[in-house]
């Protein structure tokens, strides 16, 4: 490539129009100078025919031509189509022709044609011309980081622009940028979307053997549910895995696959990610199949408590593979399906009048008086969702859980923040490729909080409120601690 560069530069500065007897090292660089040409004069190229030695291969003569040349042929399915593609050609006859000289092993101009039958674009749009387009390998990369850090194709275009110096000095549209990321897309799915998870489950463990998977399989040896976790969740779940959340509320694509997560609280109070997995289904079975697997990657030890949504094939399947663990619905969870079923009745005031019941009434004998009470107030003795709720009041009622442990955790605090964050990282149309790409964003993003909690914790003073000598003292002591490496 570099013989062809310096080759057109030197053609540049002695002679930039073609003409016969011009002679080029190879058929590329004469390629080259024609597109080079076409951009001077404002049309593109293509190539048209080519000659070669029946016995040997060898190209011994081609046709470059306007890309204007000829007429399209009539599309058969031109009557299904409700957005034809613009017409381009004009039978333009402008071309260059070059054939091989045995005798100096060089191509040269053997004719050249250059009346064009059509106007040229202005020299500001030639960057737009189909054949002067190309993204380069540093361009691809920079477009796979925007991609993978989460910037929309809109805002890299935009960016990788401006680090050009203007969208006419990249070398590429936006379009040629959404193609080159969509053909990317299409080369990691093309062995189907479970040949990608695996494939993607398997660089993982190459990178590190302590990462662990596991697939169910159905009666047809198709995956039906998966489960990941990575050394790191692991080794976090035996530090702060006494009390987990785990939702499935989150669906990542069209088709509602759901996205199942376990998650706690770090020493920091920072969302910690113990693992993940993509469900086909919701059965109690693929429930059970979860919950072992989850406790097969972290040793067989299970939680003291977990908090889940309201789901009664979940609740099965806890008490089945986790009977000591204590299964407590999460009252966040419970407000969201609130706002869907009873909202009307209580006319648009459901938070408030469920509230007292979540966080507030310490008493049963207060609890169900107020509860009585609320039924008569609205008259929705009846209703089949508050019904419903009042049988596992147990799991979410203050007045009954408010006696366990449950490590200062509210119920609240995980599955808002966390589904929270997801919505900032995942999209619904993600393909499986893309969306274990933006969940190691997520992963990743939580990883750093820490780092820079733990930074937090080392550097900066302890904030005394009240000032007495002991506590200044005791602030003392403590940082010298840190500072020294002694044990306080």
């Amino acid at each position: 490539m570099a013989t062809i560069d310096s080759e057109l530069e030197c053609l540049n500065e002695l002679d930039w129009q073609p003409r016969c007897g011009m002679e080029f090292e190879s058929e590329q660089s004469a390629y080259e100078f024609y597109n080079m040409y076409g951009r001077k004069m404002g049309f593109s190229i293509r190539k048209y025919t080519f000659g070669k030695n029946r016995r040997t291969g060898e190209i011994t003569s081609k046709i470059f031509v306007c890309s204007k040349e000829g007429s399209r042929s009539k599309d058969k399915r031109d009557v299904l189509t409700i957005k034809p593609r613009a017409e381009t050609r004009t039978g333009c006859g402008a071309q260059m022709g070059i054939k091989i000289d045995r005798n100096k092993n060089k191509f040269y101009v053997n004719h050249f044609v250059e009346m064009h039958n059509h106007p040229f674009v202005r020299q500001e749009c030639t960057h737009m011309l189909p054949y002067q387009r190309k993204i380069s390998v540093t361009q691809a990369i920079e477009v796979d980081l925007a991609e993978e850090s989460g910037i929309s194709l809109k805002s890299s275009y935009e960016l990788l622009g401006r680090q050009a110096g203007g969208r006419e000095s990249l070398g590429y549209t936006k379009r040629d940028q959404k193609n080159y990321l969509r053909y990317k897309r299409q080369n990691k799915l093309a062995y189907g979307e479970a040949g990608c998870v695996l494939k993607y489950f398997s660089d993982q463990t190459l990178k590190n053997p302590s990462f662990f998977y596991a697939v169910q399989l159905d009666g047809e040896e198709q995956i039906t549910n998966m489960f990941w976790a990575d050394a790191k969740m692991i080794i976090d779940y035996g530090q702060f895995g006494d009390v987990l959340s785990f939702d499935t509320t989150y669906i990542i694509n069209k088709e509602n696959r759901q996205f199942a997560v376990f998650v706690g609280l770090n020493h920091h109070r920072e969302t910690v990610i113990f693992g993940g997995a993509l469900m086909y289904d919701e059965t109690i079975d693929s429930f059970v199949w979860l919950f072992k697997t989850f406790l097969q990657a972290m040793s067989g030890n299970a939680p003291k408590t977990i908090f889940t949504d309201q789901e009664s094939a979940m609740a099965k399947a806890i008490l089945h593979v986790m009977p000591s663990t204590y299964h407590r619905l999460c009252t966040w969870h419970m407000m969201q399906n609130a706002l869907k079923h009873v909202n009307g009745v209580f006319k648009g005031e459901v938070k408030s009048v469920l509230s007292g019941f979540f966080y507030e009434i310490e008493e049963e004998s207060e609890f169900l008086m107020a509860w009585n009470h609320m039924l008569d107030e609205y008259n929705v003795h009846e209703n089949t969702w508050l019904k419903s709720i009042f049988d596992l009041k147990e799991k979410w009622a203050y007045t009954y859980v408010r006696h366990a442990w449950f490590a200062g955790m509210k119920s609240t605090q995980l599955s808002e923040t966390f589904n929270a964050t997801l919505k900032e990282y995942l999209k619904s149309d993600l393909n499986v490729a893309q969306f274990f790409m933006h969940f190691e964003r997520v992963v990743n993003d939580k990883r750093y909080k820490e780092l820079e909690a733990e930074y937090d914790l080392l550097y900066r003073l302890v904030n005394v409120k009240i000032n007495t000598k002991m506590l200044i003292q005791a602030r003392e002591v403590f940082h010298k601690g840190y500072i020294f490496g002694v044990s306080t």
